[in-house]
């Protein structure tokens, strides 16, 4: 399955290296040249992974990495040629999951951009996302309430593990769509909005006043961290 990574560079020739590098083992590269640029992509497009410049033309490396964890739990490695023991600790107090000092061999970075993506994956060993009385879990691919299973198609599961994954974050729905690619989009062709009514009707105890999944106008849907 192709994984897409957000590379966050001002060095064209480098950034274009690891593009090829990482394209040739099934990733598919974004490159934003300034740390705006990165943070506007990564609000707009879902991506498995970050690899991230401290030192950027415009914006604090550290600022960037700051300001995507505290939007999302996306593995984020930084990519610098400050190596000084205090750059790297900093780093990562402020979130990042690893840090690799340039030069590098690509080797080593597809090495380490596994392996953070393998620790992403294993961070909560069931699986299951818990919303106070909700419980999302893919591998079931069930959501539950009080234990109740909900009666969901498995394209409106689909979409309510989309939205799970991502509490917290306005998803518009151009990045639902972008999200779903590969899948059989046939089945959400009528409209996202209609298939959102009917998981309101199962997982909200009022539909028409929502609490879990709720609707930010002129934008998209935001799934709430907080619901019970």
């Amino acid at each position: 399955m192709t994984q897409n990574i957000l590379l966050i560079e001002d060095d064209n020739r480098l950034a274009a290296m690891v593009r090829d590098y990482l394209g040739e083992s099934d990733f598919t590269v974004t490159i934003a040249a300034t740390g705006e640029q990165g943070l506007s992509l990564q609000q707009q497009q879902q991506f498995d992974a970050v690899l991230l410049d401290l030192m950027l033309p415009d914006l604090d490396g550290l600022e960037v990495c700051r300001t995507l964890r505290a939007r999302d739990r996306v593995p984020i490695m930084m990519l610098t040629a400050k190596g000084e023991p205090l750059d790297r600790i900093v780093g990562l107090e402020l979130g990042a999951d690893d840090y690799l000092p340039k030069p590098f061999e690509p080797r080593e970075l597809l090495a380490r951009l596994r392996a953070i993506l393998r620790r992403g994956r294993d961070d909560d060993p069931s699986g299951v996302l818990r919303f106070g009385t909700l419980e999302v879990d893919p591998s079931a691919m069930e959501a539950r309430i009080e234990g109740r299973v909900c009666a969901l198609t498995a394209h409106q599961f689909k979409l309510l593990e989309i939205f799970a994954s991502r509490a917290g974050r306005v998803l518009s729905r151009d990045t639902i769509m972008n999200v779903l690619k590969g899948e059989n989009l046939s089945a959400f062709d009528r409209s996202i909005d209609v298939h959102v009514s009917r998981i309101r009707a199962e997982i909200e105890d009022d539909p028409n006043r929502p609490r879990r999944l709720i609707t930010v106008r002129g934008a998209g849907y935001v799934f709430a961290r907080s619901q019970d």
